[in-house]
């Protein structure tokens, strides 16, 4: 294995730099931070957030330190000049692809490619870029665990971002799981406690329904 963010090689072995999570992609090993803000990487898939329009790009939120510009040459729609509002509008959430970064760590994204484009609807909620690899589990285990017990569909952004597509009960349970799983997923026996959830969810849950529709009514004032 190669070092890659967060690691480092010294005397043939391989470090980490940084408190967090091991991520292998082979041929790189990096180490993803318990803490801070997401730190993007060439090909991962991100959730952004539309923020304003120009007349060549749309600039987008993806949680990195700075916005990042999403240009007319990286969508698969033909634009004439000045019809981005046309297409994407401020709020709207999209998938998209880390293409790469220059010297300075500018961030260069691209929508076009199998799976990536705008989400409509659904509802966005953020967790620790380092749990992102909890929520999928091994061979996508625990998103499949997840979807099948609620009924709803997600789509994970290794930014930290998951969109949930489905009714508000539906989001309710997946709320109560990702907040699990970003509270405790550094734990051991996690699956367990997520089907524990799961379970209690399917036979009345733990109590939390009012928090959880107070919540979501504060967010809509």
């Amino acid at each position: 294995m190669r070092p890659g963010f967060g690691t480092y090689r010294e005397d043939g072995r391989l470090y980490a730099s940084v408190m967090g999570l091991l991520s292998a992609r082979p041929p790189f090993a990096r180490v993803i931070p318990l803490a801070g803000r997401y730190i993007p990487q060439k090909d991962d898939l991100v959730l952004g957030v539309v923020q304003a329009v120009g007349p060549t790009y749309w600039l987008l939120d993806i949680r990195a330190p700075h916005f990042t510009p999403l240009h007319v040459s990286g969508v698969p729609w033909q634009l004439d000049y000045g019809e981005t509002v046309e297409y994407l509008r401020p709020g709207e959430t999209v998938l998209v692809r880390v293409e790469g970064l220059d010297e300075n760590r500018r961030v260069g994204v691209s929508m076009s490619g199998p799976n990536l484009g705008k989400l409509d609807g659904g509802f966005l909620v953020e967790i620790s870029p380092s749990k992102v690899p909890r929520v999928i589990g091994k061979s996508g285990s625990m998103i499949q665990l997840i979807q099948g017990s609620t009924g709803a569909r997600l789509v994970v952004g290794q930014n930290g971002r998951v969109w949930i597509e489905g009714g508000p009960e539906q989001i309710r349970k997946v709320r109560e799981v990702l907040q699990l799983i970003d509270e405790e997923g550094q734990r051991r026996g996690l699956t367990d406690r997520v089907k524990a959830l799961l379970a209690a969810q399917g036979s009345g849950g733990r109590g939390s329904d009012a928090s959880f529709q107070d919540q979501a009514e504060e967010e809509k004032e």
